[in-house]
């Protein structure tokens, strides 16, 4: 058309041919809208086919019945009775270190030693005094003896000066043997005994080091050997543990678990993450359980009847809980639940649910009711 309205215009008069190029505008411009009208809308065209397609959903079938529940807490490893031992006697350099940790100690073995030199010596001054005054004591003692026989041979003042002379002897040897006690006591201390049965949790103890009471831990150890599990649980589940409840208890990097009993419940709840401590004997004979580890235990409390949903399927607004349910029709219903509790394989529904509604597993915040939707297959 173009090169029509163009040759014609070129070989037309100079007025006819300002008619033949406004009769060429007018028909491009109702070409152009009769164009414009007739196409598809391709924005509609898409959005019809993105109705047309339900989203896929995934679906599960929770059977109905008692379900166990549990309590979960998580917690560290830890001796019993943890009991540090230093050195209680005075400052010595530590001269051999006998043990390490993870050996089992019998109550009074050495553990370490300290340098003796100088315990050693005052033990030997100690006994030399003592059998000093000993002697003087005997000499004392028999003048006064001999003063007693002759009465008439000795003045009463000279009786006297004599009986106070043994009596003054028998003290110093008094005093002498306490400072011999203290002496071998301080020679005692050199040595670092266990106090009790147990075993070696740590040792800070080295040969050379300075040992200084009150102020240096050398060793750390379990009496008894003891070990437990010290756990936090939540405050609404304190009022279901009770004393002699077991527990399975699982560590990080090790397969098998281990069987605990609660033998100490908390008194208090902590203000700040309002949890709970709970604690849990476990066997001491086993290397697995080494204090510090980490460690997860579920506490059986009970059972209930509900059904049991992964966490994903039950959600939340400010009208309480629910999860999304395909109807018949395949239309998605929004249905009230009650959440009774969580344990790790997922959150226990003890009301709303009947056991045979399909309940869409994940994602159902995306969706809304009444939206039809498409069930995925199960895979295998």
């Amino acid at each position: 058309m173009d090169q029509w309205v163009a040759s014609a215009v070129s070989g037309a008069r100079p007025g006819r041919r300002r008619r033949i190029a406004a009769a060429a505008a007018v028909l491009l411009v109702v070409a152009a809208v009769g164009w414009m009208l007739v196409r598809p809308k391709a924005g509609a065209t898409t959005s019809a086919k993105e109705d047309a397609v339900p989203p896929l959903v995934t679906v599960v079938t929770p059977a109905r019945g008692a379900v166990t529940s549990t309590v979960s807490l998580t917690g560290l490893i830890s001796a019993v009775n943890d009991m540090p031992i230093g050195n209680e006697g005075d400052a010595g350099r530590i001269a051999a270190v006998l043990v390490e940790p993870g050996d089992r100690v019998r109550k009074g073995q050495i553990l370490a030693r300290l340098n003796p030199i100088a315990a050693q010596s005052q033990l030997d001054s100690a006994e030399a005094t003592l059998d000093e005054v000993r002697a003087n004591a005997a000499v004392a003692q028999s003048e006064w003896a001999r003063a007693q026989q002759g009465d008439d041979i000795f003045s009463k003042e000279e009786n006297e000066r004599r009986r106070t002379s043994a009596l003054t002897a028998q003290a110093k040897v008094r005093a002498a043997a306490a400072q011999v006690v203290d002496a071998r006591n301080k020679l005692a201390h050199t040595l670092i005994l266990a106090p009790t049965d147990g075993v070696v949790l740590t040792r800070t103890a080295e040969v050379g080091q300075i040992a200084t009471p009150g102020s240096t831990v050398l060793f750390h150890v379990a009496r008894g050997g003891q070990i437990e599990m010290r756990g936090q649980v939540a405050e609404q589940d304190v009022p279901r543990l009770a004393l002699g409840q077991t527990a399975r208890v699982r560590l990080d990097g090790v397969p098998k678990s281990f069987t605990g009993t609660i033998w100490q419940i908390g008194a208090v709840i902590d203000a700040t993450t309002r949890q709970g401590t709970v604690r849990l004997a476990l066997p001491a004979a086993d290397q697995s359980l080494r204090p510090g580890a980490f460690a997860r235990a579920d506490i059986d409390v009970g059972s209930a009847i509900g059904v049991l949903l992964p966490q994903t399927a039950v959600l939340s607004d400010e009208q309480g809980n629910y999860v999304l349910v395909v109807g018949g029709d395949n239309k998605l219903e929004r249905r009230a639940v009650t959440v009774a509790g969580a344990r790790s394989e997922g959150l226990l529904v003890s009301q709303g649910l009947s056991g045979s509604e399909r309940v869409v597993a994940i994602a159902g915040a995306f969706l809304r009711t009444g939206e039809i939707v498409a069930i995925a297959a199960k895979a295998g």
